[in-house]
């Protein structure tokens, strides 16, 4: 039993006649008879009887038809779902990154995609950078967004997508609005709006006001930079953020100035030690498609 004889019996069953069988097929009438007659062989009982040299379709061959058709479908299926995969049409991809990514970056580039990918499923999940890392460890994602600051995890695999370095965010009536470029000793004496401790950036900015030689008065915390950015869009603090943090804000509000010396890091595409499938792949390339945008906007160098 084959696929070409099923197709021949399905033919014959839908058109009733070898002649009419073989033009679907676009084969010849003999070809035809000799499918049935391996494909009735091959099933074990009569599919045909057979009055001067015309076929009938037994009763047992209607009630077989149907699974026969059952059969063709599911391969039509597979052949349909296989060529959709090799034009990167269909699949899944599940997404774990920094809640900062989500609500920028990633939120553009899966729009675009979807576009372009209609029947790709995507699942997004907004965590932390050890979550993120933990998620694609165990499998519970297949592609993280985030920041390598400090970075060390042979488990994962870290692709390089751009560099990006570290803003303050200020009123746009503070005293030192006016300045492109802030040194970190011009801070002192602010009221600051942090990062809860823990964060890969908020440690690593501990670290440079450590170097520095004073403390500094931290007047909230908090999760994520979303919640730090609207607190200082509302004069409870300046912060030292993620240049991306600059899409969340009232422009007319909050300003970012480049901060010295530099806190940089670059923001990463992770996964676990395997090739990318074809979808994935293409997801890929409509990440790096965005970078421009957003060299443009400040938020990567």
């Amino acid at each position: 039993m084959n696929l070409r004889e099923l197709e021949s019996f399905n033919a014959f069953m839908t058109y009733g006649s070898v002649t009419k069988a073989a033009q679907a097929m676009n084969i010849s009438q003999p070809m035809v008879s000799r499918l049935l007659n391996n494909f009735e062989k091959s099933v074990g009982f009569e599919l045909f009887s057979r009055k001067r040299n015309q076929l009938t379709a037994t009763s047992e061959a209607q009630q077989f038809h149907a699974t026969v058709l059952r059969s063709l479908n599911a391969f039509r299926e597979v052949e349909t779902q296989a060529r959709a995969i090799a034009n990167e049409q269909l699949g899944s991809i599940r997404i774990a990154a920094q809640p900062i990514y989500v609500d920028t970056y990633l939120i553009d580039v899966v729009a675009k995609f979807k576009q372009a990918h209609p029947n790709v499923s995507i699942s997004i999940t907004d965590t932390g950078l050890e979550g993120m890392l933990d998620m694609i460890s165990t499998r519970q994602c297949d592609l993280g967004i985030g920041i390598t600051l400090d970075l060390q995890d042979p488990n994962v695999l870290v692709t390089p997508l751009a560099q990006s370095r570290a803003v303050c965010l200020m009123p746009v009536d503070h005293r030192l609005a006016g300045f492109e470029t802030i040194d970190i000793d011009l801070l002192r004496g602010e009221n600051f709006v942090e990062l809860s401790i823990g964060s890969p950036l908020r440690t690593k900015i501990d670290y440079i006001f450590q170097i520095a030689g004073w403390p500094r008065k931290i007047a909230v915390e908090g999760r994520t930079i979303r919640t730090v950015s609207r607190l200082v869009e509302r004069n409870v603090g300046i912060a030292v953020s993620d240049p991306f943090a600059a899409l969340l804000v009232d422009n007319s509000k909050v300003v970012a100035r480049t901060l010295t010396p530099a806190i940089e890091w670059d923001v990463a595409l992770f996964t676990a030690s395997r090739e990318l499938s074809a979808v994935e792949k293409s997801f890929l390339a409509f990440l790096r498609a965005e970078l421009p945008r957003l060299r443009e906007s400040g938020c990567v160098i």
